[in-house]
């Protein structure tokens, strides 16, 4: 039986005036096609009203984490992808 594992993401749009709220959206509907749920989506403000989305997701311990960035990186206004953090969850 595999783990499972907290993985935070940090998505940047690719300008200030991009849909947060839209790219949000997709991320879940992305997230779910791997089977994975969302924990926790905030915004983090970057500099010149630029902001990124903070997303932590339950993700399964034999998956590649590739599978995740890679697919966010698909969603239109997406300008990067980064998983800024990867632990083994309890519970």
């Amino acid at each position: 039986m595999a783990g499972i594992v907290a993985l935070q993401i940090k998505i940047m749009p690719d300008s200030p005036e991009a849909n947060l709220d839209e790219i949000k959206s997709q991320i879940e509907d992305k997230l779910k096609q791997h089977d994975a749920k969302v924990n926790k989506m905030e915004e983090q403000d970057i500099a010149f009203g630029l902001k990124a989305i903070i997303v932590t997701i339950v993700w399964q311990e034999d998956k590649e984490t590739d599978l995740a960035e890679n697919s966010i990186k698909e969603i239109e206004h997406v300008s990067s992808t980064e998983i800024t953090d990867y632990r083994r969850a309890f519970g």
